[in-house]
């Protein structure tokens, strides 16, 4: 038809999972990753939004029990504008799209307005609560069946739809979502007619996150045990005989770091792994960039000594930034690897080792000492007079490789290769983690705890002061107690994964007291 308007807009209605970000689908974070507006509900891990594009437009339309912060259909309507303005739009919501989440409405309101759409599927919430919490939803020994119903239907049914003569004895397992307000009715009328009140039944909160929480009980009881416990929604109820096989078969919630909200300082592209290695433990791990690395502020003395390689003998190299930019500015020079030919590369500790074999060159040294002090002991072990050393460097770099490999008859040339500056969104992040309340602070080097502490103002500074503060190694505890903080823990290896370790250790001491 001439009259008809053709739209470049297109609508992706994206299941994010269940909360852990882990479980969010490949296909659903390539859509996140282009979209030019993201809307996106209460149940959807927020940390999704940092996958959106910086330009791009975000807007809450979440729903909670009794708040309605956008009606459905002034969502429908907002899903037809945004594709009607051209843009690339994200539907981002918790779970799978269609299962109880409203999809299917969203769904037909775009088809009817002629709009586009692609639905991503995603991790629902029955199926990876049960997950987490070591219940199989199905099993051979057990039962064979398993139904999906919600416990929160339109005001007016009342859970009237649902046939309970068949429901209570005719499926092996029942999954009830969104039905914390009727677990009183869900559980009554199960054993009204016929499923016996010894059946197992568990309750999760807040599955698959650190705040994952499991009330286990019978059809009897288990609404006492909930209200004891102060269970609140979100939460899954999973009714059946395979409840029972959580006592084997539960390993997310014994996880020592369970539940722990830890602060992570570290810079914005570097947060990454630590933030992993933490939440493999269980925790949640906040990040909050407190640094910034930026060029020096004229690369020419670096320049100097990389046209001046094949004079060098041993090259050092003291973090992963320092070996990924020492290797871009030798690229953005013309040079590749043969450039290094002859000369001895030395790494500070395995993962900066991990980074250099990257690049495409074994290290030929890694010392024990994952700290300057360890490549300065090697190194004097080995004798350096008249060995030339580059030692490319941060701006704020402790002295010690030059001053002490130059007093034993090195000459060692130290060109600064970057600059840490206090990162701008550091504030922002530190009063949204304060206000949700935080376990532990953790501090990767000397410079985050300086610029943590400049962030912060006097009231967040004495919260963060009553915190347990962990600390990578000496030198980094030496600059909190200079700042007349106390270290709960320092890593006996200055390494991230020795980091978590001390924190495993500090929770698994008793409390004293």
């Amino acid at each position: 038809m001439a009259e008809q308007i053709l739209f470049s807009g297109m609508v992706y209605l994206v299941g994010a999972g269940p909360g852990d970000p882990g479980l969010m689908t490949i296909r659903g974070l390539a859509c996140l990753r282009r979209a030019e507006v993201v809307i996106y509900d209460y149940l959807a891990n927020p940390v999704f939004l940092d996958e959106a594009p910086a330009a791009a437009e975000r807007i809450y339309v979440g729903k909670t029990s009794g708040c309605h912060h956008t009606s459905q259909a002034d969502i429908n309507q907002l899903l037809i504008d945004k594709a009607r303005t051209g843009k690339q739009v994200v539907r981002l919501k918790g779970g799978d799209p269609f299962i109880f989440g409203r999809g299917g409405e969203e769904a037909l309101a775009l088809h009817e307005a002629g709009i586009p759409f692609e639905v991503v599927p995603g991790v629902t919430a029955g199926f990876a609560a049960a997950a987490y919490a070591g219940i199989p939803l199905t099993h051979r020994d057990f039962t064979t069946s398993l139904a999906l119903f919600t416990g929160h239907e339109k005001p007016e049914k009342k859970l009237s739809s649902l046939d309970w003569s068949k429901l209570a004895t005719g499926v092996g397992t029942q999954v009830f979502y969104m039905g914390m307000a009727n677990l009183a009715v869900i559980s009554e009328q199960l054993v009204c007619h016929g499923r016996s009140p010894k059946t197992p039944v568990a309750v999760i909160r807040w599955a698959t996150t650190p705040r994952q929480q499991v009330v286990e009980g019978t059809l009897a009881d288990i609404v006492d045990r909930v209200a004891t416990a102060g269970l609140k929604p979100p939460a899954v109820i999973v009714v059946g005989e395979v409840v029972g096989l959580r006592r084997q078969l539960r390993w997310f919630e014994d996880r020592p770091l369970l539940g722990k909200r830890v602060l992570v300082t570290r810079a914005a592209g570097q947060a990454g792994d630590f933030v992993r290695l933490l939440e493999q433990q269980g925790a949640e791990a906040l990040p909050c960039p407190v640094i910034e690395l930026v060029d020096p502020e004229d690369f020419a003395p670096l320049d100097a000594q990389i046209e001046h390689l094949a004079d060098f003998d041993i090259l050092i190299l003291t973090s992963a930034n320092a070996v990924e930019r020492f290797f871009a500015r030798l690229r953005g020079k013309g040079l590749d690897l043969r450039a290094l030919a002859g000369l001895r590369v030395v790494a500070v500790g395995s993962k900066t080792a991990r980074c250099i074999a990257a690049q495409g060159i074994n290290p030929d040294l890694v010392p024990v000492d994952s700290r300057a002090e360890g490549v300065v002991a090697e190194l004097l072990a080995e004798g350096v007079r008249d060995q030339r050393i580059l030692y490319p460097r941060a701006a704020l770099a402790r002295p010690l490789i030059p001053e002490q490999l130059t007093a034993a008859g090195a000459e060692v040339a130290a060109p600064v290769l970057y600059r840490t500056l206090p990162a701008a969104e550091g504030a922002g992040r530190l009063r949204q983690a304060l206000l949700g309340g935080l376990d532990a602070v953790t501090f990767t080097s000397s410079s985050t705890v300086t610029n943590l502490f400049a962030l912060a103002d006097e009231e967040q500074r004495a919260q963060l002061s009553r915190l347990p503060l962990f600390s990578i190694g000496p030198e980094t505890s030496k600059t909190l107690r200079r700042h007349g903080l106390s270290v709960a823990a320092e890593a006996s290896f200055s390494t991230l994964e020795g980091l978590v370790a001390s924190l495993i250790e500090y929770y698994r001491k008793p409390a004293k007291g």
